[in-house]
């Protein structure tokens, strides 16, 4: 059976759309210090990569109830669930990250119909928040959360809980944890070095402070 969660995580890997730097961490725009830098936005420029990655989502799709439509999260779910949407032959509509200011002052772009299911394409999840606010405003603007589907996710306890406690059902491609395993086998890190990287991702705001 074909691993989807550790051949996407190499895959990220290889095209340097995610960055492992033990030793010289990245600062987030939070100002949380990290090991880790994820960019998916990498994967649409690498054919091989963005085929391997809505492969991924198609197969991974069938584990949801019916939905009727594809939504992409701007900006980096955009490009991902149009091509999902295309693959499966539904309408295909994005969610912005606030209404705006002008115009109709739309938060959701595209033809949605009340009680139409959705199911919402992410391309990277971290603590939750920005994915959530994106489910709420297609809920305001009354559609039905068939669920959600990213790329990658930290797997932190803050955005699982936040999913779980409002009965959003969420799928991941791959994680960190396969990750990180997978660089050591691609001999990125070290496999000395996996226990601090596990002590970041249990509480990611108090590492290196």
């Amino acid at each position: 059976m074909f691993d989807y969660k550790k051949e996407i995580a190499k895959k990220l890997l290889q095209i340097n759309a995610i960055n492992l730097n033990y030793e010289h961490s990245f600062t987030w725009a939070s100002g949380i210090k990290s090991p880790i830098y994820c960019d998916n936005r990498k994967s649409l420029s690498d054919v091989a990569a963005r085929e391997l990655i809505c492969d991924g989502f198609q197969n991974c799709a069938q584990n949801f109830p019916a939905f009727d439509v594809i939504a992409g999260v701007a900006t980096g779910g955009i490009a991902h669930g149009m091509l999902l949407a295309d693959r499966l032959g539904l309408p295909f509509i994005y969610v912005r990250t606030s209404a705006k200011g002008h115009g109709m002052k739309n938060a959701v772009e595209g033809k949605l119909e009340k009680g139409q299911r959705v199911l919402v394409i992410e391309d990277l999840i971290s603590t939750g928040g920005s994915s959530f606010q994106a489910i709420q405003s297609l809920q305001e603007a009354d559609a039905e959360i068939a669920g959600m589907m990213a790329i990658f996710t930290y797997g932190f306890n803050e955005s699982r809980l936040l999913f779980e406690n409002h009965g959003v059902q969420i799928a991941c491609l791959t994680d960190y944890d396969t990750l990180i395993q997978c660089a050591v086998e691609l001999g990125i890190l070290k496999s000395e070095n996996l226990n601090e990287l596990m002590l970041w991702k249990n509480d990611p705001k108090s590492w290196r402070q």
